[in-house]
């Protein structure tokens, strides 16, 4: 796919700066922030592939990308590959030139005859209208379940109804994901598997999801099940996001969230309502959780209300 001046074409290691670049100028990236090593770490070091990336051209220039993180579901008859739509940024200076519409019909267009099955992502208010013009599905809003730490804690509650901030902030608590892969790797075999389409775990996926130490992912574990965490900031409160349960029982989950809840410091901890680990105690704080959409590839993308989703799925990215 063309635009007068603009030529898409798939991207290669050495489009990886400039990509950068552009994102940086689009996005208003932090230039002390780690940015390079997050995209890195994100997009090649990902077990499940090397995310397909796109970039626009002009005049040897490049001034847009976009990305597709690799991701891989199944239910207990079935594996479905998937696509997530992350990264995508424009220049500054080549705006309204059709050059977002033109990469991602360009990757849905390759992506399908490489015989992906769906993508789905998590737009925001801003980006999802263009979304669903170029054939998406609006699944509406994942329901979020929330434990408050305290009840001095729900006047920072009512100020949290705004975007989380990217970067974690380290706790002493818990233990990094490699110091314990041993035991979470036994929990795997150990948790019952979900009635429905959940992200495939392995050792390989928790080193790599959980490992990026800029991100502060830490183990919290109890006698028989284990939860993966990062602390953020969101507006004034202070949340414990619950990105990974692994557990054999509902029993065993609610003890584990419960110390969750006593050991981080946080106002609360958040989930997933769809995440595959019983936690269907806590309280569902309607409007506040993401708008999920698909879009068919090669194959059919799941019933939404099949899909088991953990916040590890879905946030962050």
């Amino acid at each position: 796919m063309s635009n007068p001046g603009i030529v898409i074409r798939r991207a290669n290691p050495d489009d990886i700066p400039a990509a950068l670049e552009v994102a940086s100028r689009a996005l208003g990236w932090n230039p002390s922030d780690p940015n390079e090593a997050f995209f890195r770490w994100k997009h090649l070091d990902n077990p499940a592939g090397v995310s397909p990336m796109w970039v626009a051209v002009d005049d040897g220039i490049v001034c847009g990308f976009r990305a597709m993180l690799r991701w891989t579901f199944a239910d207990r008859n079935h594996t479905c590959s998937a696509v997530r739509a992350v990264d995508t940024a424009t220049d500054p200076d080549h705006l309204r030139r059709g050059i977002f519409k033109k990469l991602t019909l360009t990757a849905v267009e390759q992506l399908s005859s490489s015989g992906v099955d769906f993508v789905f992502n998590t737009p925001n208010d801003k980006s999802r209208p263009g979304y669903l013009k170029m054939g998406w599905q609006d699944a509406g809003k994942l329901p979020v379940r929330i434990a408050l730490a305290r009840p001095s804690a729900i006047p920072r509650l009512m100020g949290a109804g705004v975007a989380a901030r990217k970067w974690s902030e380290p706790i002493t608590a818990g233990d990094r994901v490699e110091l314990c892969i041993t035991d979470l790797t036994d929990l795997m075999r150990r948790s019952a598997p979900p009635s429905g389409f959940a992200t495939v775990i392995s050792a390989d996926h928790l080193l790599w999801r959980y490992g990026f130490e800029p991100l502060h992912y830490r183990v919290i574990r109890s006698d028989e099940a284990a939860a993966i965490i990062r602390v953020r900031q969101r507006g004034s409160a202070r949340e414990a996001v619950l990105a990974e349960v692994l557990s054999p029982s509902a029993k065993a989950t609610s003890d584990l969230i419960r110390k969750v809840r006593r050991t981080v410091g946080t106002d609360y901890v958040i989930t997933l309502g769809s995440a595959p680990h019983p936690a269907r105690w806590m309280p569902t704080i309607p409007g506040l959780g993401p708008h999920l959409t698909l879009r068919a590839l090669a194959g059919t993308p799941p019933a939404p209300s099949s899909l088991r989703l953990s916040m590890g799925d879905i946030e962050l990215f």
